[in-house]
C-alpha cells in the first residue's frame, strides 16, 4: 500500500499531488476489498462443502476422533465467518440494535441498500402456535 502512495509525483501543485495519491489509493483499496470478499466467499463455500461431506459420512458410519475434531473445527470456523458477515451488514446498515435470528442477512442487506419497501424480518414475525 505504501508503494501506491509513494509513486511518482507528476504535478507541481501540492493539492493535485495529494488528490492524485488519494485517487490511486482508493482504486487500490477497491481492488483489495474485492479480493478479500472473493477469498471470504471461497473459504465459506469450501467450509460448507466440507461440513456437508463430514455430516454425510457421520450418517453412514462412525467417525474417528480426527474426523470428529475436524468437523468441530470446520463448524466453529463457519460460525465465526457467518458472525463476521452479520457484523459487517450490521455496521453497513448503521442500525442501532442487532436482531437475534439465524437468517437476518437479508434484513441487513435491505437496510444497507436503503430499500424503501416495508422491512419485514421473518425470524421475528413467526407466530407461536
Amino acid at each position: 500500500m505504501s508503494d501506491v502512495w509513494n509513486r511518482e509525483k507528476r504535478y507541481t501543485s501540492a493539492l493535485k499531488v495529494c488528490q492524485n495519491k488519494i485517487r490511486r489509493l482508493r482504486k487500490f483499496l477497491r481492488g483489495w476489498a474485492k479480493n478479500m470478499n472473493g477469498a471470504y466467499k471461497k473459504e465459506k463455500q469450501e467450509l460448507m462443502k466440507k461440513a456437508d461431506e463430514l455430516d454425510k459420512n457421520a450418517e453412514n458410519c462412525l467417525l474417528n476422533q480426527q474426523e470428529i475434531d475436524l468437523k468441530h473445527c470446520v463448524k466453529d470456523r463457519l460460525a465465526q465467518l457467518l458472525r463476521e458477515e452479520e457484523i459487517k451488514w450490521f455496521k453497513r446498515a448503521k442500525t442501532k440494535e442487532l436482531l437475534q435470528s439465524d437468517s437476518n442477512t437479508k434484513y441487513f442487506q435491505m437496510v444497507a441498500n436503503g430499500s424503501d419497501e416495508k422491512l419485514e424480518f421473518s425470524g421475528l414475525n413467526k407466530k407461536k402456535g
